[in-house]
């Protein structure tokens, strides 16, 4: 996948996410505005309620959203069948895409109103997100290969003085200029040396990538560790969520509140 598409996928995950909260948020606008003991009478009550039509589809739509997210990701971590299927990275934006739409569609359902034990499930989900937020930048700060496999110190060191090689041997740029800080100088001298425009774009991306593998070896280690410890935050999160998430839609069908079938 090019960077150009790349970068149309994750606009259009932010687009739908934000639309999914701001037309929601239109069209009962009026409705979430009103004490609770009021909503009865609004002309909407009967749609936007959690058991109504629209409030009702909202929590099934956003209690698969958060299903397929999570189920979809940890399989394709686990099963040996999917691994060659996909880069996991964007399995993993797939992933967060889907747990930030579910949550949105899942509090319209409960029409802001939280209580009893569906409240313990709610913020569950909400600590999720935001965890799942700082682990994606954690993720991000690693390096992995293209089959989402963490890279070890010393699998990152050979690539970093890979880079440094095609630096010093077709360009003449010696890594410890770099390391000095005269990398600007360095492009600058680079252009007078009349490369093609190319050439010149080619020499600022491996300098670029040269600097930022620099960067991500000297903390490697620290980040692999904070991310095992954000595992150990993130995970029972989740199982609070899904547990009592699967007790909420037990008794609501035992109650008979049922959707459209």
């Amino acid at each position: 996948m090019t960077r150009f598409v790349h970068r149309l996928y994750l606009s259009f995950y932010v687009f739908v996410v934000l639309a999914a909260f701001i037309v929601l948020g239109y069209i009962g606008f009026t409705y979430y505005n009103l004490p609770i003991g009021d909503r009865y009478f609004h002309p909407d009550y009967a749609i936007l309620k959690p058991s109504g039509i629209l409030g009702h589809g909202l929590g099934i739509v956003g209690t698969l959203c958060v299903l397929v997210g999570l189920f979809s990701y940890m399989a394709r971590k686990r099963m040996k069948f999917l691994l060659r299927i996909g880069v996991l990275k964007y399995w993993l934006e797939f992933h967060i895409f889907l747990c930030a739409l579910g949550p949105i569609l899942i509090l319209y359902h409960t029409s802001f109103k939280f209580g009893g034990i569906v409240s313990v499930s709610f913020w569950s989900l909400v600590a999720v997100v935001a965890s799942g937020i700082i682990g994606r930048f954690i993720y991000l700060q690693i390096p992995h290969s293209n089959d989402g496999r963490e890279l070890n110190w010393q699998e990152v060191q050979a690539m970093n003085e890979e880079l440094g090689n095609e630096l010093e041997t077709r360009y003449n740029i010696h890594i410890s200029e770099l390391k000095a800080g005269k990398s600007s100088r360095i492009l600058l001298e680079s252009k007078a040396k009349e490369l093609s425009l190319q050439e010149y774009r080619k020499v600022r991306k491996l300098i670029n990538n040269q600097r930022r593998m620099t960067k991500r070896l000297e903390r490697l280690d620290m980040m692999q560790n904070i991310f095992k410890y954000w595992h150990v935050a993130h995970l029972p999160f989740a199982l609070i969520m899904l547990i009592v998430m699967l007790i909420h839609v037990v008794v609501v069908l035992t109650f008979g509140y049922t959707w459209i079938f």
